[in-house]
């Protein structure tokens, strides 16, 4: 390869630590203030855990993370070797799942990126979003009108590094900066765990996280979140608020064929997308904005301008390619499934589903939400919902769902962190085969 090239695949070379990056960071930080707020209260005497022992001690008890028995995909390089014994981190939803289809299909999605190209700040300056790459935003456009899932004509792309960016820019340019009191934001539950951190994490001014929406009663302004279908329990969902001064925000980052029914385009003031979970690329950290309206795209776009001074114009140019791979691979009247990623992806989270159902259906213990038969405009059939996650329910006498399947080394997050009762926990179903099938074995021998 010529000196200052530089190659990128669509595989996916490295094991990434989680899908909530950011959310993780959050949290840890926010655990630091507490710990230090409570050591100035108390004084300096006796140990003090530090903010990772303290997250160590409470969710994971004694297990070790950085023991190589544990498939959590912690470390870069080669996958770690999964033991009869290991621990199976199901907490994040690290879409590695797709990893089968990229090393089939890596060398279509390859780009040499030469050294001269790339070094400007600016992309399109004619347009709201200046560091908006032009390929990037036709393959959006191209792939959502191929999927169906969302109405892009009159809408404004806005980019950003990951659609938690885009989350914080849209809060930022939705609330009034004159405003006499923060906006509340509120989703209902269960929400994304990460809502609350992210909302609360820079203590603004403009907003503060207000909780349930279903219980939100103010009559004050308000930013609703609308994630559909939902992150944690797969639920295609509306807006529960209808009253005067509110806003709303929709997450479609499941909102894809692999995981739903694709019943209709989305229509909607603002909708988030994100390249992790339509094409399993978590590592490159992008995401994008359909926005109606010019002063909110022109709001969030300054947002991402003082916060991050644009996206990473190499980022933007692998995911257009990688979009493009996807969209040409439906696109050709042959090929099989090996060359259509949403076909490979929905057989795999159906037979994924079929298999916890199975186990489920003869334990006494766990229950699952169940989900109506749909028409699928993508797929052209009736298709039923196979989210990404699973929404595990402990019947009867668990009151922990969390620490009964920590006690069998499954790590999963509790619904407290969604809002709902510890009863809950959410799994992710986007782990590799090796890790999914230790999981089904070893619940089926829960009674």
């Amino acid at each position: 390869m010529e000196e200052g090239k530089m190659k990128m695949t669509g595989d996916r070379d490295t094991c990434f630590e989680r899908e909530e990056c950011e959310s993780f960071i959050f949290e840890k930080r926010r655990e630091e203030e507490e710990e230090s707020t409570q050591e100035e209260a108390e004084g300096s005497s006796g140990r003090r855990y530090g903010a990772e022992e303290k997250q160590e001690e409470e969710r994971m008890g004694s297990l070790d993370l950085t023991d190589p028995r544990i498939s959590s995909g912690r470390t870069a390089g080669a996958r770690t070797r999964l033991t009869p014994d290991a621990v199976i981190n199901l907490d994040h939803g690290d879409p590695t799942m797709f990893e089968a289809f990229w090393r089939e299909n890596g060398d279509k999605s390859t780009i040499v990126i030469p050294g001269w190209q790339t070094m400007s700040y600016f992309s399109d300056v004619g347009n709201v979003c200046w560091f908006l790459e032009p390929e990037f935003a036709e393959e959006i456009k191209k792939l959502h009108r191929l999927v169906g899932n969302a109405e892009t004509r009159g809408r404004h792309v806005v980019v950003g590094t990951g659609s938690t960016q885009l989350f914080q820019a849209a809060l930022y340019a939705l609330s009034p900066p004159e405003a006499a009191e923060p906006m509340s934001v509120v989703c209902a539950v269960p929400y994304y765990s990460s809502y609350p951190l992210i909302t609360d994490f820079l203590k603004s001014g403009l907003y503060k996280w207000g909780g349930d929406a279903c219980t939100f009663k103010s009559d004050t302004p308000y930013i609703e979140m609308v994630t559909s279908p939902n992150n944690p329990d797969g639920h295609i969902r509306q807006s529960v608020i209808n009253m005067e001064g509110g806003k709303t925000v929709h997450d479609l980052a499941y909102y894809w064929p692999q995981y739903t029914p694709i019943t209709e385009p989305a229509d909607h003031d603002i909708m988030l997308f994100t390249v992790s979970k339509s094409t399993g690329h978590a590592g490159i950290r992008i995401g994008w904005a359909l926005v109606k309206d010019s002063e909110v795209a022109k709001k969030m776009t300054k947002f991402i301008e003082v916060n991050t001074i644009g996206v990473s114009k190499d980022s933007q140019l692998r995911s257009a390619n990688i979009l493009r791979t996807v969209r040409e691979g439906h696109e050709a009247s042959l090929g099989g499934e090996t060359d259509k990623f949403f076909d490979f992806g929905r057989r795999l989270m159906t037979e994924r589903w079929n298999k916890l159902r199975e186990v489920v259906k003869h334990s006494s213990i766990f229950s699952l939400p169940e989900f109506p038969l749909d028409y699928c405009n993508f797929v052209g059939d009736m298709c039923t919902s196979n989210p990404a996650f699973a929404w595990l329910k402990c019947e009867g006498e668990v009151k922990d769902c969390e620490a009964l399947l920590k006690s069998h080394k499954i790590l999963t997050r509790s619904g407290k962190n969604f809002g709902e009762d510890p009863k809950y926990v959410r799994i992710s179903m986007l782990d590799r085969d090796e890790v999914f099938a230790l999981f089904i074995e070893r619940l089926s021998n829960i009674n």
